[in-house]
């Protein structure tokens, strides 16, 4: 059995990298280069249209067409120039856009056959033909549903775009490199020499003369510049020729390319060559590379970057039972190791817990905060992923029981299977105080926030309406914090100017902690910050009182009878029942402890991690349970299980790396904590937003949660408020 060493794991992540650069920034280079395109032609087109003369010249005397008129043929490519573009912005019939378009481009460069721009323009127009638009288009989203409906030429169009993405595109990309690595020799050899060889003379170039106006020799010593070009360029050109390195080739010659753009050459010509280049760089290597060859001479010596999962017969089963931060962190950590991974959830989706609360007040939509594991998992050859509830763990056969009755043996077991709401042994309380853990909780509330202003809009007793406009949020932790800021704006600003019977700013919002002050594990001086901030706006915060009742009409507080029909708890989580099922040493929470291995008691084949586990590495008192804690307990386990399992060192005991916590309360309102680094008010608020985008597992959701906050922000309108579920429920209220 291989024990991965520094080589292994090299490979591993150069392979991870290609991996995530085909994945993620092939779509946006796709985009760019539309975008590109659309802008380069449209302004083309107007061009035509104030002046057409030049256009009438060149199909008067360099490409006449035979039985159309000069003034025609002009009229016809206008009116293409202006319409492609508007296709390309969107992705909408791409290939049949940047075909209109090459015809054009050839008349061009027909025009001006020296110069290198018009070239990488009908480079990227025959890319875009071949290959079609990215997953960032309308065609992406079309496609499917367009391949199977009953349209005429549906079938000629499947089998056209078959051809052209799986036999011509392949070819095409290895001529597109070849050409360009041709272009940036005869380039660089002008560098080196100053002369262009016969056999690249008819070459377009980029004009790298070594004198005359916009020369790189006026702005770098020529030594210099023929030792850039002799070590960097024509290597890297070389390189990308035959496809070996092909991706860092292609880096190579973008940067230098960036380069000569600064120094004063090569504009024109820079995007659309600079956004060739990114493509290849970033594209996998096609058929016709030596890339190709040597990824498959890498996959016989490390199995572990292989596309299948041929290489882990007889290798050891690993069950991860949840699908949140560390169950998630667990298997990718996992994804080259020799072993087979079962991701088990009772959902279908890994949620973004965080940002709940913004579901609960109609900034987000459901969608926005959950990911399906699936798409999550996608292209990890070693997982499987299984949607059931666990209900028990067989540790002597070493089994995990279904609630189905079926079972699913492991080699090695981790549980990570999150917390429900505790209502400290006053469980009557859930049905009138609902908690925030899963998407049907935020989409309860946000029902029940909404419904409370709909009904006290129709509401002709006084005392009703101030009992639906009176919202109590038990817990001053983040989440209460968090949630008491955001139903506040809602009722300030969101939903301002909506009614016509109440004035929604008058709702009376109460935020109930126990704690003397609220969020006691910052510190004190940013806890009176977020006092301040959710007092400016109009909460009634309520330290050191403790809740003695709740039921349908209210809530008790201290000795205080509040009538309220939307009452939130926020106060606190248990751990779910998995240490029951090992029969493990659980805390008051019911959290199974663990040692500083995160192993459960005994068992050498148990782990815990996350809101399922207690575990105080230092002695200074069990993790809190946070997304940090959870991810980080995720990846140490990985890399535990894959030193057991493939015979290398242990990693040692767990250590937790603490960089802060942070917490919004509304509109350019947050604090945070950043390793004693106190920051409030807008730069913590920012922050916070940035952190939060930046750990989102999908770009979907990022982009959504991008564009969703800054219409939020531009317009105080939040764009989510549906008010869905059981009519039924309505009385809930």
């Amino acid at each position: 059995m291989r024990v991965p060493n520094r080589m292994t794991l090299l490979v591993e992540q150069a392979t991870e990298l290609r991996d995530f650069a085909a994945r993620r920034l092939i779509p946006l280079v796709d985009l760019a280069m539309r975008l590109w395109l659309a802008q380069y032609f449209l302004r083309a087109g107007i061009l035509k249209i104030h002046d057409p003369d030049p256009t009438v010249w060149l199909f008067s005397f360099v490409a006449p067409l035979p039985g159309i008129s000069p003034e025609l043929a002009t009229a016809v490519l206008t009116i293409i120039e202006v319409a492609a573009p508007v296709l390309l912005v969107s992705g909408l019939m791409t290939r049949l856009s940047a075909l209109s378009l090459i015809p054009g481009s050839v008349l061009i460069y027909l025009a001006y056959p020296r110069a290198a721009e018009p070239v990488f323009v009908l480079l990227l127009l025959g890319l875009l033909f071949v290959r079609g638009a990215g997953s960032v288009s309308l065609d992406a989203k079309f496609t499917p549903a367009l391949a199977s409906s009953a349209l005429p030429f549906t079938r000629v169009s499947r089998a056209v775009a078959k051809f052209l993405t799986g036999y011509l595109a392949p070819a095409y990309l290895a001529a597109v490199r070849l050409g360009v690595a041709l272009i940036f020799l005869a380039s660089g050899w002008i560098l080196v020499h100053g002369t262009m060889p016969g056999m690249l003379a008819g070459l377009p170039r980029f004009g790298l003369a070594m004198s005359g106006p916009g020369a790189l020799a006026e702005t770098m010593d020529p030594s210099v510049a023929a030792l850039l070009s002799g070590t960097l360029i024509l290597p890297a050109a070389i390189l990308l020729g035959v496809g070996l390195a092909t991706g860092l080739s292609a880096l190579v010659l973008a940067a230098f390319l960036a380069l000569f753009a600064l120094l004063g050459g090569g504009a024109p010509h820079f995007p659309p060559a600079a956004l060739l280049l990114l493509f290849i760089a970033f594209d996998r290597p096609g058929a016709f590379a030596m890339d190709r060859l040597v990824r498959m001479s890498l996959v016989r010596a490390f199995p572990s970057i292989a596309p299948d999962a041929d290489w882990l017969a007889g290798a050891p089963h690993v069950v991860v039972v949840g699908g949140g931060f560390g169950g998630i962190a667990t298997v990718l950590g996992l994804r080259h190791a020799r072993v087979r991974v079962t991701l088990v959830d009772r959902r279908n989706y890994h949620l973004f817990q965080p940002l709940l609360y913004q579901v609960a007040t109609a900034t987000l939509s459901p969608a926005d905060v959950a990911t399906p594991i699936r798409s999550l998992m996608r292209g990890i050859a070693n997982c499987r992923v299984v949607m059931g509830r666990v209900s028990d763990v067989d540790t002597g056969l070493r089994q995990v029981v279904f609630d189905d009755g079926q079972r699913m043996p492991y080699d090695h077991l981790v549980l990570a299977t999150g917390a429900k709401h505790s209502y400290f042994g006053k469980d009557e309380w859930e049905p009138f105080a609902p908690g925030l853990k899963k998407i049907d909780d935020a989409t309860a509330i946000r029902r029940a926030i909404l419904l409370a202003f709909e009904k006290a809009e129709a509401a002709t007793d006084p005392e009703e309406r101030r009992r639906l406009l009176n919202f109590v949020i038990v817990g001053g932790g983040p989440t209460g914090v968090e949630l008491a800021g955001a139903i506040a704006e809602l009722a300030r600003q969101g939903l301002e100017g909506e009614f016509s019977t109440i004035d929604p700013a008058e709702a009376h919002i109460v935020l109930v902690q126990s704690a003397p002050r609220l969020l006691p594990a910052m510190p004190e001086r940013l806890s009176a910050k977020a006092r301040e901030a959710l007092e400016q706006l109009g909460v009634d915060v309520r330290t050191d009182h403790k809740v003695e009742r709740i039921d349908e009409t209210g809530v008790t507080i201290g000795k205080e009878w509040i009538e309220s029909r939307t009452v939130i708890w926020a106060a606190g989580v248990a751990a779910s029942p998995a240490g029951r099922w090992v029969n493990g040493e659980r805390d008051r929470a019911g959290r199974v402890v663990v040692t500083p291995e995160l192993r459960v008691g005994n068992y050498r084949d148990i782990y815990a991690i996350g809101d399922t586990a207690s575990c105080d590495p230092d002695g200074s008192g069990p993790l809190p349970g946070l997304a940090a804690v959870a991810k980080q307990q995720g990846q140490h386990i990985a890399r535990h299980l894959r030193a057991v399992i493939e015979g290398g060192p242990l990693p040692g005991p767990f250590r937790y790396r603490d960089y802060g916590s942070m917490a919004t309360i509304g509109r350019e309102r947050a604090v945070a904590n950043l390793r004693g680094v106190q920051l409030s008010g807008a730069p913590a608020w920012w922050l916070w937003c940035a952190v939060h985008v930046a750990f989102m597992a999908d770009m979907r959701n990022r982009l959504s949660v991008i564009v969703d906050w800054v219409w939020s922000y531009l317009t105080f309108s939040r764009r989510i408020r549906l008010i869905t579920g059981n009519p039924a429920m309505e009385s809930d209220v």
